[in-house]
């Protein structure tokens, strides 16, 4: 009975996490369409006010909460963050680039953890950040003379979610999964709002919000009920296995943005690009066996 319980757990993280690389994928589509940071205006938005209709249905008024305040402000704003990034990124880089260079967010939790809070970090800990950077290095060798600095946005969306990932441990079990996914819309949307149209005021061209097309706003609509139920399904998955079991699971993400590349946008990695893909998702998975002691 354990042995199908953690079947099913797995079943429904890979469930989780190729439906949160769909969505990249639908918003890699309106990248040139829409600034990054409207769209991720738009996106979370559209979120708070869904999230908000179903907790009040569920559960009346009594059902908003925010506890720990300060650091669901820091949850809510690493994710206003990361996806600003993540999604302005997807203008200009072929998503299996993006979505690889913000796999080394563990290893970069690992380095705040050390630096910032005193964690002892070991000796195979250090050797997985080298190793994932080594990685970014050579995916991001053609990228930077190609782009310029905006190949770097990735980085910083993943910064941005080790960050996220240091302040949801300070609140795992304040509220329940659907509330903090409430909050941490709720305090990005606005961010957001700001940002996109202080950007817009900025006069840069490429930041410039004119009124989208139909289809644009129908897919931010899109990923915002799919990433809400991919987290809820990741959520799920724990409840049936333990996250130390479930989480290289995520890495299928990369491998759906490699397929989603190649059949939607023609986007094929040369073999240097795979090998820094394939070294990011090995000092991965050595940092979760190092860490789990599996």
């Amino acid at each position: 009975m354990m042995e199908k319980n953690f079947k099913k757990g797995l079943v429904f993280a890979l469930a989780g996490f190729v439906t949160l690389a769909c969505g990249d994928a639908v918003i890699k589509q309106i990248a040139h369409l829409w600034p990054g940071s409207a769209i991720a205006a738009l996106r979370y938005g559209l979120a708070a006010i869904g999230l908000s209709a179903i907790i009040l249905v569920r559960s009346g008024w009594q059902g908003f909460s925010m506890p720990m305040a300060r650091d669901q402000i820091g949850r809510g704003t690493s994710v206003a963050l990361a996806t600003l990034c993540f999604f302005s990124s997807l203008k200009y880089l072929p998503i299996a680039v993006a979505t690889s260079i913000t796999f080394v967010s563990p290893m970069i939790t690992a380095l705040f953890s050390a630096v910032f809070l005193g964690e002892r970090a070991s000796g195979k800990t250090w050797l997985a950040i080298i190793a994932a950077f080594s990685g970014v290095i050579i995916i991001l060798r053609p990228e930077l003379a190609r782009v310029g600095l905006a190949a770097l946005l990735p980085l910083g969306g993943a910064a941005s979610m080790a960050a996220l990932f240091i302040f949801n441990r300070r609140v795992a079990g304040k509220a329940p999964m659907l509330v903090q996914q409430w909050i941490a819309a709720m305090v990005a949307a606005p961010i957001l709002i700001v940002a996109s149209f202080a950007l817009d005021q900025s006069g840069a061209e490429w930041a410039q919000v004119d009124w989208p097309e139909t289809h644009v706003i129908l897919n931010c609509s899109i990923v915002a009920v799919s990433a809400t139920i991919a987290h809820l399904l990741v959520f799920r998955s724990t409840e049936f296995a333990p996250a130390t079991l479930t989480a290289p699971m995520t890495y299928v993400q990369i491998l759906v943005a490699l397929l989603a590349g190649w059949l939607m946008f023609g986007e094929v990695p040369d073999l240097l690009s795979l090998l820094g893909v394939a070294i990011i998702i090995g000092s991965g998975l050595f940092l979760w066996k190092s860490s789990s002691g599996r």
